[in-house]
């Protein structure tokens, strides 16, 4: 008696389709490096997770507050022993809101925000500074278990410091505390004092003509020194 092939296949086609159906809610849901960066998930009662609760387009995953393109607005790691915020942390250069209170923190982290542009509060341990200082933001506030920044600060507008960037620049803020001169459009090199656009056919022609000159003079030398051997 033949085998019934047909019959075997279309009782296996629901669990085919179960399983590419979960690869495929597996992979829309792939976290950063970042929110698996310490075991656990986000406390109920969290800064993070209270912001996260007020809109429902926003999603609770590990311990990151993500919106629907998996773009990180929350980032919850008190308590996960970290001396350092580690190599991920740029992934969260994206969020509103991060606590890292509850954690024994080392050295100066202003750096740290480099980019952190949206960042609005950040609950930090208690004896651990608010990036850029209490001048970087609105309101810095200190607790018995943490001290929490609030309202980045755009030190391009605080400063007051007319030539703070060169005639031909502008201030572009790019974390708490950090800011950078930019030249304006037509404008390159020191001080953006250099007119036009920076001419790359110029440069290579230059190089190249450098390197040809520097090629030929060692090929005449070696080509002396063979014939005196």
């Amino acid at each position: 008696m033949a085998p019934r092939w047909p019959g075997r296949l279309s009782s296996l086609a629901p669990w085919v389709a179960a399983l590419l159906l979960a690869l495929g809610v597996e992979r829309a849901l792939a976290l950063p490096e970042i929110c698996t960066q310490c075991p656990g998930s986000v406390q109920n009662l969290s800064e993070v997770a209270l912001y996260c609760k007020q809109t429902s387009e926003l999603m609770l995953h590990a311990r990151c507050c993500l919106n629907q393109k998996g773009t990180i607005l929350g980032l919850d790691l008190q308590n996960c022993s970290l001396k350092d915020p580690g190599p991920d942390f740029p992934q969260a250069h994206t969020a509103v809101i991060i606590d890292l209170q509850a954690n024994p923190l080392k050295g100066d982290l202003a750096n740290t925000f480099r980019g952190f542009t949206q960042l609005q509060t950040l609950v930090l341990p208690q004896d651990v500074t608010c990036p850029g200082g209490i001048n970087a933001w609105n309101t810095v506030t200190s607790y018995v278990d943490n001290q929490t920044c609030q309202g980045q600060r755009n030190l391009c507008n605080s400063t007051g410091d007319p030539e703070m960037c060169p005639e031909n620049g502008s201030c572009l803020p790019v974390g708490p505390g950090l800011l950078q001169c930019v030249c304006a459009d037509g404008f390159h090199g020191y001080k953006c004092v250099r007119q036009g656009s920076f001419s790359l056919l110029m440069f290579f022609g230059i190089l190249g003509s450098t390197t040809l000159s520097i090629s030929i003079l060692l090929w005449g030398t070696q080509r002396r020194k063979a014939k005196t051997s």
